[in-house]
């Protein structure tokens, strides 16, 4: 199995999160949050397109329905958002969120298997280490703000669903924290309970950041500050890590034509990047196992 990441975008992203692979489109969307950026590159030719919103945008799921249209959790709600043709984002904001400081966005999330969309929450200074973030709930049906389902969390990251869904996994990315837990998950209501410990990432290289789910139910996550994207048996077992060429990798998501590549998108910090010229940018990983395709939203 070859393990050496391959540079597919030299993005220089400031914070690139979110990948999304869409088969029918054989291309990957991310976005780059403090940019306002939702980006797309193109498998077969390799072209990268940008399009620029009017707030940060963090999380994205693809909707139902054919279109290019999107859920995200930006800075004051969940939106659909819609490329256009000149380079800049549509965007309705479908639901508000409450958030209980000044200066937070809504940070890691997706879909889970039924298509309902679930995002986290953080307080922009993260030095701060304030447990202000929230994980929130919207399907389509919210009228107002959404409300919040789990509180108390410094950074809410690392979101990912079993294949069969009938486990939710979360972290709190956060250096004070560093833990992933497992939840038994709802399919017919949408509520995780009987949280438990999955993972205490503070015996292993990096801080748990963006996650995703294979087609063997395994759980790999990103360990950002240490370059490595780290594989995870449903049991918590560490089954394998696999490095990248930056010092932080940000999420993975499953894509290609057989659904076998991992894609990895990552942030640019400032300062001297001599050590790590390629920061910022999205990679392409062999990681010998096939994944699942990432629920649309409704």
């Amino acid at each position: 199995m070859a393990t050496q990441a391959e540079l597919i975008v030299d993005a220089r992203n400031a914070t690139g999160e979110c990948p999304v692979w869409v088969s029918s489109e054989q291309a990957l969307y991310w976005v780059d949050i403090p940019a306002r950026q939702l980006l797309r590159w193109d498998a077969t030719t390799a072209e990268v397109t940008r399009w620029t919103g009017d707030e940060m945008i963090a999380c994205i799921a693809r909707r139902a329905g054919g279109e290019n249209r999107w859920i995200a959790g930006m800075e004051s709600g969940v939106f659909e958002v819609m490329p256009q043709a000149d380079g800049t984002l549509a965007a309705t904001r479908l639901a508000s969120v409450d958030h209980p400081r000044a200066a937070m966005r809504f940070n890691d999330g997706r879909c889970d298997r039924q298509g309902r969309f679930w995002a986290g929450t953080m307080l922009l200074d993260m030095a701060a280490g304030a447990s202000v973030g929230s994980l929130y709930r919207f399907d389509g049906a919210t009228e107002g703000a959404v409300k919040p389902v789990l509180n108390d969390f410094i950074v809410a990251n690392g979101l990912g669903f079993s294949p069969d869904g009938r486990t939710m996994y979360l972290s709190d990315s956060h250096p004070s924290v560093q833990k992933i837990w497992a939840f038994d998950y709802d399919l017919d209501d949408g509520m995780p309970s009987n949280r438990r410990l999955f993972i205490d990432m503070n015996a292993y290289p990096g801080r748990p950041d963006g996650a995703a789910v294979d087609a063997e139910g395994c759980y790999w996550i990103c360990g950002n500050d240490e370059g490595l994207v780290h594989r995870f048996t449903p049991d918590g077992r560490l089954d394998r890590s696999l490095p990248v060429p930056v010092k932080k990798p940000t999420m993975c998501a499953f894509g290609g034509a057989n659904l076998d590549t991992l894609f990895v998108t990552s942030i640019r910090p400032g300062g001297d990047l001599t050590d790590q010229p390629l920061a910022g940018g999205v990679f392409a990983l062999n990681p010998g196992v096939t994944g699942l395709e990432e629920p649309l939203f409704g």
